[in-house]
């Protein structure tokens, strides 16, 4: 009888530092309160840190950390280390629990994920990157995720081969010189790996979305099925200054003070964010008036 492989997760890897510790908290209690007591490894975004809750630890490989840093990539490409080890669901610290991805994933193997990215690829590569995935299939949207949640059963590199692979001239400029983010390198060092993906919202499962984005009214009637329920909400760039519904699950983790810090937050970064829109909406108006000014000299 052919054995069949299954996911026995031995911890769960994370990413923050002091500006998103709350989000963190909230993610570390959502974790708990799933049922979920596995050790929680925090890979430092850079050198602002904080005190962890009981069962957490920063994680760090110097020799990644510094390579990186050598390189002057992105400091989110940090979450390349995960790619060294096995048998792990990471998330970013934006994401609560709704379930125990112990109990979700033990019925699948090789890397997982569970985002709606193949409605839209065009995040997860650069135009290198694009190139190399479409010429080895036809397919290749199906594959790609968001970064900011993933799990794998299996080490894809050693820490070596991983720097030989990002290093490769058709690689570096996606996996070291993006400027934006981690994605599209991780992405590419995924598929590079050559292990088999599974994404949960695409059949055979047909996980409902796992981005808060999906769902700007009353979510629960979308997760009647229990077996369609994700088992993560991810905000992954969605504004929580826009009020919904399902905000509601990041706050019920929140005590009142963090709740109140939190509304502070969220409206400095509203009146920052509407400051920037006017700016740039006054700089393409004066542009357009020197325009006409010019055509009509």
């Amino acid at each position: 009888m052919a054995t069949v492989n299954a996911m026995k997760l031995e911890k769960i890897i994370s990413m923050a530092n002091q500006k998103v510790q709350l989000r963190f908290l909230a993610m570390e209690r959502s974790l708990r309160a799933a049922g979920c007591q596995l050790p929680l490894l925090v890979i430092p975004y850079d050198d602002n840190l904080f005190e962890l809750p009981e069962g957490s630890t920063w994680w760090e490989i110097p020799e990644i950390t510094n390579w990186l840093n050598a390189e002057q990539a992105h400091p989110t490409m940090r979450k390349y280390q995960c790619l060294t080890v096995g048998n792990y669901q990471f998330v970013d610290a934006d994401v609560c629990f709704l379930r125990n991805p112990e109990a979700v994933l033990a019925s699948h193997s090789d890397f997982i994920t569970s985002c709606g990215h193949w409605r839209d690829p065009s995040g997860t590569c650069t135009p290198a990157s694009q190139r190399l995935m479409s010429s080895k299939s036809t397919l290749w949207q199906r594959d790609v995720f968001n970064t900011g949640q993933f799990a794998c059963d299996r080490a894809l590199f050693t820490v070596e081969s991983l720097k030989a692979t990002a290093l490769q001239s058709d690689f570096i400029e996606t996996c070291l010189r993006c400027s934006h983010n981690e994605q599209p390198g991780l992405n590419l060092l995924v598929f590079a790996s050559g292990v088999d993906i599974t994404n949960l919202t695409l059949p055979p499962i047909h996980m409902e979305s796992t981005w808060a984005g999906d769902y700007p009214g009353e979510y629960t009637p979308y997760w009647i099925d229990p077996h369609r329920q994700p088992y993560l909400i991810h905000w992954a760039g969605t504004a929580m200054d826009i009020p919904r519904p399902i905000n509601q699950i990041f706050y019920n983790f929140l005590t009142s003070t963090e709740k109140a810090e939190w509304n502070e937050q969220v409206r400095q970064w509203s009146w920052l964010n509407r400051q920037k829109n006017w700016s740039v909406r006054a700089i393409a108006q004066r542009c357009k008036r020197a325009f006409y000014r010019l055509v009509q000299t």
